[in-house]
């Protein structure tokens, strides 16, 4: 069975905002973000969505609420699922850090200054692994870690789309499902997932669109097809 993931991701926080890393720490939407919800509220007006997930974090469920609210009068759910699955990758230690010199920190001991200096010499699995190295709790997800939390998010939507749940019973096929994600998470699935022609140079923009199929009845490995990505 295949659903339709329209994937945003959230709007604009104060941290997005001063150039710090955000995983698991969170920040409210400025009114910059607020703007960025309400716009894609407005391009997924008439979608209709038989189910919306989100991660525990404020600023997914206020994105993720505000489209919904949108969105209410072409028959969608009225409230997200929320789970700490869905969350950002945790950067430990570099939470709430300046973004750039928290790259440096992870990189450099391998002769890379950037993240993209890091994922272009040695891949994206490589840049989680070096921040957890660098971090002197060694808190921060290792690619391992992270990849088995995303999977079980993407599990969750398969297994409610089977089973169904109390909050909008039965999935069925070709349903259309509202998600709101994380920057460094639509990224790492787009490279994950993606044509390699993608450009992932770049994290995708606040309130960006992309779009997913994923079939809940395959493994992880092959549940997920980008259609289109950071639009």
């Amino acid at each position: 069975m295949i659903l339709h993931l329209y994937v945003v991701r959230h709007g604009q926080t104060y941290l997005n905002k001063y150039h710090r890393m955000q995983g698991w720490s969170d920040s409210p939407l400025t009114e910059s973000g607020i703007a960025d919800a309400r716009a894609a509220g407005e391009r997924l007006k008439s979608v209709q969505f038989s189910a919306a997930y989100c991660s525990d974090t404020m600023r997914a469920e206020h994105t993720a609420q505000i489209i919904l609210n949108t969105n209410e009068e072409s028959g969608s759910v009225k409230k997200p699922i929320h789970s700490p699955f869905f969350r950002e990758q945790f950067y430990g230690y570099f939470e709430g850090q300046d973004m750039d010199a928290s790259w440096y920190a992870a990189g450099a001991p391998h002769g890379a200054k950037t993240h993209n200096d890091i994922v272009a010499k040695f891949g994206t699995a490589a840049a989680k692994n070096f921040l957890k190295q660098a971090d002197p709790f060694h808190d921060a997800e290792s690619d391992d870690e992270y990849w088995t939390r995303v999977a079980a998010g993407y599990g969750l939507i398969a297994q409610q789309a089977r089973e169904g749940c109390d909050q909008w019973g039965s999935l069925h096929a070709g349903d259309n499902i509202l998600q709101i994600s994380h920057g460094n998470t639509l990224l790492s699935l787009a490279k994950r997932f993606g044509d390699p022609k993608l450009d992932t140079s770049v994290l995708p923009r606040n309130g960006s669109l992309s779009m997913f199929d994923l079939d809940v009845d395959a493994d992880f490995d092959h549940c997920l097809r980008i259609i289109s990505y950071n639009r």
